[in-house]
């Protein structure tokens, strides 16, 4: 039984994962964010923003200011690579991501970030009503 629980503790049933309005407002009076690239209409932190029909994987990100909360699946490792990518082209990223250093995206990208900020504790998505049951962390490109 204890082995199923184990299991099953980094599932969940979405991939998306509205950002926390405190943090997104620290870190947007930081650095003035002009585009959300990884969005939904419904959770978008920018008034320009890229949703799914959009596809930031596709787009062009510099010379903006971008967020970024990826979909938390099996493309975020595609997600991590565009935000490296693009702050190589004049893009400023700044990521929220799972803190996840045990993984080949997290050495292959995000280590090569200008700043990694490992925040406290375990963050609350959105509306939701617990915690996520990961850490979470903010990967920063600059330009």
């Amino acid at each position: 039984m204890i082995v199923k629980h184990r299991a099953n503790i980094f599932k969940s049933l979405t991939c998306e994962w509205a950002t926390p309005q405190t943090l997104f407002d620290a870190l947007n009076y930081e650095f003035a964010f002009t585009l959300d690239v990884a969005a939904t209409k419904e959770n978008a932190k920018c008034d320009r923003f890229f949703d799914i029909d959009k596809n930031g994987l596709l787009q062009r990100w510099a010379p903006e200011r971008c967020w970024m909360n990826p979909p938390y699946g099996p493309d975020l490792e595609k997600w991590i690579r565009k935000a490296w990518e693009e702050s190589r082209k004049g893009a400023a990223v700044v990521c929220l991501v799972p803190s996840r250093t045990d993984t080949i995206w997290f050495h292959e990208y995000a280590l090569k970030a200008d700043e990694i900020r490992f925040l406290c504790g375990r963050l609350r998505f959105g509306e939701g009503k617990g915690r996520a049951t990961f850490p979470s962390c903010v990967v920063i490109f600059r330009t």
